[in-house]
């Protein structure tokens, strides 16, 4: 594919770069990211992605808009409330770059769906704030050999890891089971510094734009946390698990299910 004056321009600072260049745009824009949350995760994630010119990026989430999303879901305005974050989402990631194709999923994402979503994007982003959606997503993804990228948000932390099929542990990997229900305060309950997201959620769009244009090291095998409060990162190295219930040896979970809903999801 050729490039016109308007792309050329629009995407210089990434095609000067030797990583990226022509052929890596060209990349970006045959892309397919799908992100689970138009949260706080979500809205930066697609911001980004949008602006890189990510070709074909889906955002799923059952939610409206509310006032209180404003403190950091970024991508929301306060004429947007009410709305539903995925149009919400949709209007603005189009303002930003309207040759990409957004397609919007209003609707909880389920065992029952789960697996027809992710199997028409190339890259999954997880930007939601629950346990039993991350299991889910993360499940459903090794079940489907699609890479994607976890991430967590919390008071002044937070986390992310990055799955790639055959390649890494995954999520399971590490936390085996949710925790009991009631056993983490959710953001409500908690607070999250509205940052926090952007912090996180940024990276996770790095991640995603650095596997569609194949540069760079991606956070397989490793978990890395933030705190904010000391402004310090640590990655930590993490075992693939050969007993692993779903990327195991022998694994038990042969397809998606789904836990009882739970709150915010951070465990560090």
């Amino acid at each position: 594919m050729g490039f016109t004056n308007e792309q050329l321009e629009r995407y210089s600072r990434h095609i000067i770069l030797k990583e990226v260049g022509v052929k890596g745009q060209k990349r970006l824009l045959e892309g397919k990211v799908l992100i689970v949350g138009a949260g706080g995760l979500g809205a930066p994630a697609a911001l980004y992605l949008a602006a890189a010119g990510v070709g074909t990026i889906g955002i799923a989430d059952a939610d409206t808009v509310d006032l209180s999303n404003l403190q950091r879901q970024v991508i929301h305005t306060t004429p947007d409330i009410g709305k539903t974050k995925v149009q919400s989402a949709k209007e603005t990631m189009l303002a930003i770059n309207p040759e990409i194709t957004v397609n919007t999923y209003y609707k909880f994402v389920t065992s029952e769906n789960i697996m027809e979503l992710v199997s028409e994007y190339d890259f999954i982003i997880d930007g939601t704030d629950n346990f039993p959606a991350k299991f889910l997503i993360n499940d459903a993804c090794v079940l489907a050999k699609k890479p994607f990228s976890h991430a967590g948000i919390i008071r002044f932390q937070g986390q992310l890891l990055t799955y790639v099929p055959g390649e890494s542990p995954c999520y399971r990997c590490v936390f085996r089971e949710p925790p009991p229900p009631e056993a983490v305060p959710t953001c409500r309950q908690a607070g999250v510094i509205g940052a926090m997201g952007g912090v996180i959620g940024s990276l996770q769009a790095m991640e995603a734009v650095k596997y569609l244009i194949g540069k760079g090291d991606l956070l397989t095998g490793h978990l890395l946390t933030y705190d904010a409060l000391s402004m310090s990162f640590r990655k930590i190295k993490l075992p693939r698990r050969d007993d692993c219930a779903v990327c195991g040896t022998h694994p038990t979970i042969t397809k998606p299910f789904d836990y009882e809903q739970a709150g915010c999801d951070l465990k560090l």
